[in-house]
């Protein structure tokens, strides 16, 4: 196992920045501890189709899970400021306040990090009632249904496109040169799938189309 610090300055989204480092690692691996505190925290509730999410002053008690470069699987509990307690299934969208320092470890023979190249996002205020922000999803899928719920936690409008067909699918392979799916578009351009949403909001590059 090679351990590996991670400290998260304020601001940054906890999941989003776990599943960057995976990403980056191309490993999987789990969190081995973590101190800090959050801004607003959105977490998965059992039994409830959307996530809840508080703010405030919150203090990290416990983050279990596991991480890999397909994705993150991660149980959080925090406290508020009256000491009561919460927990349930780390969403997008969950902030760091002040700072957060974990520790993670990746399990042996997982190949060196590769940091991605990325170009910004131009991303510009825009005319209001104007739904900026498509994306087409897969039926079934899960990165399709994580890209959706990012989206829908971080509050930015969307319209969805289902593929149904075979011919949908061609169409939009012809068009954006990518053959999986979700694929988001922003002024109807495409940006890319899941991985490249969830680096752009580690970025801080999607707060322009809340």
């Amino acid at each position: 196992m090679h351990p590996l610090p991670l400290h998260l300055e304020p601001g940054s989204d906890l999941r989003a920045s776990l599943e960057q480092l995976a990403v980056e690692h191309n490993a999987a691996g789990f969190v081995l501890g973590v101190v800090g505190n959050l801004s607003r925290v959105a977490f998965q509730c059992p039994g409830r189709s959307e996530p809840s999410v508080l703010e405030g002053d919150l203090e990290i008690i416990t983050l279990q899970g596991t991480l890999s470069p397909q994705g993150v699987h991660l149980h959080l509990s925090l406290s508020d400021a009256d000491c009561q307690v919460w927990g349930g299934h780390l969403e997008h969208g969950t902030v760091v306040l002040k700072g957060a320092d974990l520790l993670v470890g990746f399990l042996a023979g997982g190949p060196e990090p590769e940091p991605p190249a990325a170009a910004p996002l131009a991303v510009s205020p825009h005319p209001q009632g104007e739904l900026r922000v498509e994306i087409a999803v897969l039926p079934g899928c899960p990165y399709s249904a994580r890209a959706q719920r990012m989206l829908r936690t971080l509050g930015i409008a969307h319209r969805v496109h289902t593929v149904t067909s075979d011919d949908q699918r061609q169409a939009l392979q012809e068009h954006t040169g990518i053959s999986t799916l979700p694929l988001v578009f922003v002024d109807a351009a495409c940006i890319g799938g899941y991985d490249a949403l969830a680096d752009l909001h580690l970025r801080g590059e999607l707060d322009g189309l809340r």
